[in-house]
């Protein structure tokens, strides 16, 4: 079963279909690359990606250990480069003022935010800057 399909709709625009659930949503391109800009685009989606893995992952530990991460916020800043056309660098802040938990369950969430299945899998040449205020 695939996971996804992806339909090319003209003037630049994308429509997604995620198979499982029927869920869609389409993608443009930005204003500066010749696009609408009137909805995430490509590489925004790889930033919204970062990001939603982060906290996804985070998630996990911490209901393992029974801290309530409900409210976790993350920013997203995406860098690109003109040439080659490409992300540079994708800068995250993660904000919870009020997150209850211990300096070590702190590192551990930090690590796993690092280390989640999107960050390990974006190429070097991308920077993933993070910064947690927690």
């Amino acid at each position: 079963m695939t996971t996804l399909t992806a339909v090319y709709e003209g003037d630049l625009r994308t429509r997604l279909n995620h198979t499982r659930s029927g869920q869609s949503f389409i993608t443009d391109a930005p204003p500066d690359n010749q696009g609408k800009g009137e909805a995430f685009s490509p590489t925004d989606l790889v930033c919204a990606a970062l990001a939603s893995c982060m906290l996804t992952t985070m998630g996990i530990v911490a209901a393992r250990e029974g801290i309530d991460m409900k409210g976790m916020k993350a920013e997203v800043l995406k860098i690109m480069t003109a040439s080659p056309r490409k992300i540079a660098e994708i800068q995250i802040t993660l904000y919870h003022p009020q997150l209850s938990a211990t300096e070590a369950q702190k590192q551990k969430l930090r690590n796993t935010a690092l280390s989640c299945p999107v960050a390990l899998s974006l190429h070097d040449s991308v920077k993933q800057s993070v910064t947690f205020q927690f």
